[in-house]
């Protein structure tokens, strides 16, 4: 095969920028050939984002040189070119919605291109079959799911039929069948012979890569294919990068003593390969963890909310939701793209009032208009799925200083230091840096510590750890147990039930605006039937402990929620 892309020494260091500081990019070199699938990992902030931007133009080298097909991506009049070549996906694909309608906004490129009306019209109606989007041709993007807003996304690159896609973070915002799906028609693209550059925190899906290139601070780390990239383990870590979920499970088999292959990555292959029980085989009682009676901290009761009421575009979010969250714990909520979580969480904290039903959270009445909103918020707050909508200064420090302002809080200096250390970002190093430059998952970072430093009793977030690298994630939930451990009472909307089986002591369930259940988190994540019909993914932990009891083992469910409660469970059994 010959290179379509063709990297050297590439470095950039935007202007201005400080002088101590190292470049952005530093002597990349990399050649990637015609139909290739390129997976690109690193840490938040290692350079992942600025590098892809290079190769279809929207950044040009301070040093060095990219070629796109024999194409200097560094000369303007070779830019129409090399946009007709190269498509790009963005982080948050809202960003890059244009028009005021989702067929419109296919046609967008296409318009741009002076293609005759007829193509038009035929590539536009092509892609929203594909994407799925026939009966949302008329409606505005804003009032999409974040799946069907990643489809359109998608289906405006593809209208174009580009040569190369450009996808960074893609699946970050989706729910597990859409993000299947998603990854479902990357693969399909590669196999028709579509060039690939995709970055992703999630290792389970660099492994479908051909190569991996691993970046850090601006520089190739690694480069190689997935086996030989997640073979060091050691090195990866060094980094704050972890091996796929499968393999960090199998290592822990092996080191129990039993046989596992070398290798193994993805959970069909762990499932296949698990031990079989070889001693007696008795069973204690399954019992569930007891806890104590808590009062209940907030209680929604047939909620109902509609975006658009009395329009042709109204859509119905919430239909009669109820929902109870007892005082000090961690509750999960899950749920599909579209399903309502980011609707209800905003009505806890007072945002959106309900057309219908009571919200009482503490003291407050929040279905009340009279409840005045800023005594919530003083009291609840909210985290929100896309950190950008919550920013209103330029600046680190002062974005974060914002909200003890407004509240007239004193100390605000030290406020701000201890915030931003508490989510993993250097005070001296973050203060003064310009929002617009930071990584997704750092401004997912700051958006953190804008609502932390406010000391509120009640945190809501919105999918925390989208755009997190692993080392990232990892802190993240580590802080959720201490903040619990405070005295505060935390609900987590997401849609990866794996990170939050472990914290969580309760769970709820949405689908299509409804509350479908509520449980303790070791009850409901071993429901499979009720995850599935939910649309969510049950998580490799749950599998695993499920195909062990299958094979004979005589363990508790409830007691193996995380890899280690597991192993310690097997290990009075070995």
């Amino acid at each position: 095969m010959t290179n379509l892309i063709s990297i050297k020494n590439l470095s950039f260091r935007p202007t201005p920028y400080p002088v101590e500081k190292p470049d952005i990019l530093q002597s990349i070199n990399l050649e990637i050939e015609d139909g290739a699938f390129i997976a690109i990992i690193g840490r938040n902030g290692s350079g992942k984002t600025t590098f892809l931007k290079h190769i279809n133009g929207l950044l040009a080298p301070t040093g060095g040189k990219v070629e796109v097909a024999g194409l200097d991506t560094s000369k303007l009049e070779n830019l129409p070119e090399l946009r007709s070549l190269v498509g790009m996906v963005f982080q948050n694909p809202a960003d890059q919605i244009v028009a005021s309608t989702v067929e419109e906004d296919i046609a967008f490129g296409l318009e741009n291109l002076n293609l005759p009306s007829k193509e038009i019209q035929e590539r536009v109606y092509e892609q929203l079959e594909k994407a799925d989007l026939l009966d949302e041709a008329k409606r505005p993007p804003h009032l999409l799911s974040g799946g069907q807003v990643q489809r359109l996304a998608l289906a405006g690159v593809l209208a174009r039929q580009p040569k190369i896609i450009l996808f960074d973070e893609p699946t970050s915002m989706l729910d597990p069948l859409t993000r299947d799906a998603f990854l479902d028609r990357i693969c399909k693209l590669h196999r028709a012979g579509m060039t690939i550059l995709y970055i992703t925190h999630h290792m389970e899906e660099a492994i479908l890569a051909d190569k991996i290139v691993v970046i850090d601070q601006g520089r190739i780390f690694l480069s190689g294919e997935p086996e030989e990239i997640f073979n060091q383990e050691k090195l990866l870590h060094e980094i704050g990068l972890d091996i796929p979920e499968a393999a960090k499970y199998s290592q822990s088999f092996r080191d129990l003593g039993f046989s596992i292959p070398d290798n193994v990555y993805t959970s069909e292959a762990l499932l296949a390969v698990l031990p079989e029980y070889q001693g007696e085989k008795q069973y204690n009682k399954l019992k569930s963890p007891n806890g104590r009676s808590r009062k209940i901290l907030i209680d929604m009761e047939n909620v109902h909310y509609t975006y658009l009421a009395g329009s042709p575009l109204a859509k119905k979010a919430l239909q009669g939701a109820d929902l109870k969250v007892h005082q000090g714990v961690i509750q999960g909520l899950a749920g599909t793209n579209g399903s309502g979580k980011s609707t209800l969480l905003q009505h806890i904290n007072g945002i959106l009032r309900p057309s219908e039903g009571k919200v009482r959270v503490g003291s407050f009445a929040v279905d009340d208009p009279d409840t005045s909103l800023q005594e919530i918020v003083k009291n609840v707050g909210l985290v929100f799925q896309n950190p950008e909508t919550q920013f209103f200064e330029s600046f680190v420090g002062d974005e974060i200083a914002f909200g003890p302002k407004q509240f007239e809080m004193d100390n605000i200096r030290d406020r701000v230091k201890n915030a931003m250390t508490l989510v993993g970002l250097d005070f001296e190093e973050y203060k003064g840096r310009r929002l617009e430059t930071l990584s997704g998952g750092e401004k997912r970072k700051v958006a953190l510590a804008s609502t932390l430093i406010l000391d509120q009793e009640i945190l809501l977030f919105d999918e925390p750890t989208a755009g997190m690298d692993p080392k990232s994630r990892n802190e993240l939930l580590a802080l959720f147990k201490e903040l619990q451990r405070q005295g505060k009472t935390i609900l987590i909307a997401s849609h990866r039930l794996d990170e939050s089986a472990e914290i969580t002591q309760a769970f709820t369930i949405m689908k299509s605006g409804r509350v479908v259940r509520t449980e303790a988190t070791h009850d409901l994540l071993f429901n499979n039937q009720l995850i599935r019909d939910a649309g969510l993914s049950v998580p490799l932990i749950i599998q695993i402990v499920q195909r062990l009891r299958q094979n004979g083992w005589p363990i508790e469910e409830c007691e193996c929620l995380g890899i280690d409660h597991l192993i310690n469970a097997m290990k009075e059994w070995v």
